[in-house]
């Protein structure tokens, strides 16, 4: 999926111009409501997945390596991750993670090098793997069913029995490669890191690192996992809820503790210190990762449409204030987070996902490869996806879900599982917005040049949809120091330095000077009308090319004295000029993309043929 990101669509959106996914979208489209509509349910799923679980996480990891209180935990680790991703932006956020990148990366080797050393290797990790099996299974007149504390005998094995496999094969190959689609075209965080790369080489270079990075939690994390419950069945393994909830507060596992129990009772006192700084750095670095993309949505996208004429200053005020509120708000919501979510983490964040991602999924892949689809088809499809995905994920929400034990949900759709359900949910998206654009009216291709696969490479000159719904914004003022008055107080001015303001302008320079800047704004968005509908008017009446033909048969006749053709020619000439621009900036684009490539061209693919063939033979090895 990693590939699919980096070599098709992060390209198209970079060709696009957009900083958020949703203000792709509205390109593509035309439509704010579409735009407004994704906005809302992205940020929806990166504050359920990433957000709310990552403080769990983090919460139960301090909380067992230090004894210390949840809130305090919490707050801690909110107060470290919102200071500099306030401040600092998506740079502080890139640096800071490019650091922790390397001490996770040290960190998790050295306690895989422990572990593997201790249980004896991976022969006698297979070996004694299957007899952790925790002391105490029942509880008065209740007995735990083996199926819950028995380890299964496919546990090395990725692709696992139809019928008897806890993840069938199916589920792995359909549900699974459904959800890692979603951060193949659709998730804002990594997309937005892609996009900040410097050209199309440095991207595709970023998202191969990312590939190989991602081999690692099978060594790092997975078996680390299986040995910790070697060495501490009673408490991993635990399923008495009164054990449980001695160990880890939970009711039925405590298996979201294995990790950091080991770090706790097996290293060495010196390397404690590194692996707890290595596990904080982890749970910072993703938390992070989710205020600024999410903040990013929430102000370019939403925050925008409700203050059009919102100036940059304004805009990056709001994005402060709103990681602010999500700090709040994620503080408050620690004590249902940490009761409700703590036993499986990770399965809750997948069904999440497998509920509410992939209608989001399927209107990134039609808007990119197919120029067919429409914006009617596109929001109602959409709609009905999400109305079936939280369909499915109120029943998981109110009776909770089960992993060995019989569900409580009476509904016949809580029986189908969460991965078959998120293909089902990718194919009915799919359907539905095909289906409904055929019965509308499709997009001209004048507007989709460069927006989708099959018109990358146009050199056409695009008419935006969304041109004539572009939100405004107030002028910025250069700085001088005759248009400031004094500070109030020293706490103002770090205030002001701690949020980006400006000093506030003295009232009579500020007042002339946005009214002088807002008249010539005006006059300037008129003239650019004027000259925006006769471009439309010649651009919808020609083919391309016949435009600059005609002006100069034109020019041709008023050399010769024929003074009809001036008044048209100004409006046209315009449209020829922005034309040709528009073809020689392409090139020129392309050009420079092209030699960018020349020199790491062999280099990329090489790397690209290593990972594929590294990915193949894993799932051959642990089949």
């Amino acid at each position: 999926m990693l590939f699919i990101l980096g070599w098709i669509f992060v390209p198209i959106y970079n060709k696009a111009g957009v900083v958020t996914l949703p203000e792709y979208l509205r390109k593509r489209f035309g439509s704010v409501r579409i735009q407004l509509l994704a906005s809302i349910l992205s940020i929806l799923i990166d504050v359920i997945t990433r957000i709310l679980v990552e403080v769990c996480y983090g919460a139960m990891f301090v909380k067992i390596a230090w004894d210390m209180d949840v809130y305090q935990v919490t707050m801690l680790l909110l107060v470290i991750a919102g200071i500099y991703t306030i401040t600092g932006g998506l740079a502080a956020v890139i640096y800071t993670e490019a650091l922790h990148a390397i001490v996770m990366l040290v960190g998790s080797i050295l306690l895989m090098i422990y572990a593997f050393r201790k249980v004896g290797g991976y022969k006698q990790l297979q070996r004694n793997y299957f007899y952790t099996i925790p002391g105490k299974t029942s509880e008065g007149n209740w007995t735990a069913k083996p199926e819950c504390y028995i380890p299964r005998q496919d546990a090395f094995h990725i692709f696992r029995d139809l019928v008897s496999g806890d993840f069938a094969w199916p589920k792995l190959i359909l549900g699974a490669t459904t959800i890692s689609l979603f951060y193949g075209c659709a998730d804002q965080v990594s997309v937005q890191r892609g996009l900040a790369g410097k050209n199309i080489s440095h991207m595709k270079a970023g998202f191969l690192l990312y590939g190989y990075l991602k081999l690692l939690p099978m060594f790092l994390m997975v078996m680390p996992g299986m040995i910790s419950r070697i060495f501490y069945p009673n408490q991993v393994a635990c399923v008495v809820p009164s054990e449980c909830e001695k160990y880890c507060g939970a009711q039925r596992s405590c298996s979201p503790v294995a990790y950091p129990r080991m770090v706790v009772s097996l290293l060495p006192t010196s390397l404690q210190g590194m692996m707890l700084s290595t596990v904080c750095a982890t749970i910072i670095s993703s938390l992070t990762s989710a205020f600024n993309s999410v903040s990013s949505l929430f102000t370019m996208n939403i925050y925008a449409w409700m203050r059009p004429r919102a100036s940059e200053n304004e805009l990056m005020i709001t994005a402060r204030f709103f990681i602010i509120t999500l700090l709040a708000t994620t503080i408050v919501w620690i004590p249902i987070i940490e009761t409700g979510l703590s036993e499986n983490l990770f399965e809750y964040m997948l069904i999440v996902r497998s509920c509410l991602t992939p209608p989001i999924t399927a209107l990134f892949i039609l808007a990119v490869f197919s120029k067919r689809v429409s914006e009617e088809g596109a929001f109602w499809g959409l709609t009905l996806g999400i109305v079936i995905g939280f369909f499915r994920l109120l029943p998981e929400v109110i009776y909770g879900h089960r992993t060995c034990e019989k569900s409580k949900c009476p509904m016949p759709i809580c029986s189908i599982h969460y991965l078959y359900f998120s293909t089902f949910l990718l194919l009915v998206s799919l359907l539905s917005m095909l289906g409904i654009s055929f019965f509308t009216r499709p997009i001209p291709d004048r507007h989709l040049y460069r927006l989708c696969w099959s018109l990358r490479k146009s050199l056409e000159e695009r008419l935006d949809l969304d041109r004539g719904i572009t939100w405004r914004r107030l002028p910025r003022f250069p700085a001088t120091p005759a248009m400031f008055r004094d500070s109030q107080s020293y706490f103002w001015e770090a205030f002001q330095l701690f949020f980006g303001l400006e000093p506030q302008l003295n009232p009579k320079v500020a007042s002339g000077k946005v009214s002088k800047e807002i008249n010539t704004t005006e006059e300037m968005e008129a003239t650019e009308k004027r000259k925006h509908s006769d471009s439309l008017e010649v651009a919808e009446a020609l083919a391309p090319g016949e435009a600059s033909r005609r002006i100069e048969v034109r020019e041709k006749n008023m050399e010769q004295g024929d003074p009809s053709e001036s008044a048209d020619i100004l409006a046209q000439g315009d449209l020829s000029r922005n034309m040709k621009a528009t073809k020689e900036k392409t090139e020129n684009t392309d050009r420079g993309d092209k030699s960018e490539k020349s020199c790491w061209r062999r280099l990329i693919s090489a790397s690209a043929t290593i990972l594929i063939a590294l990915v193949v033979f894993g799932h051959i090895y642990f089949a």
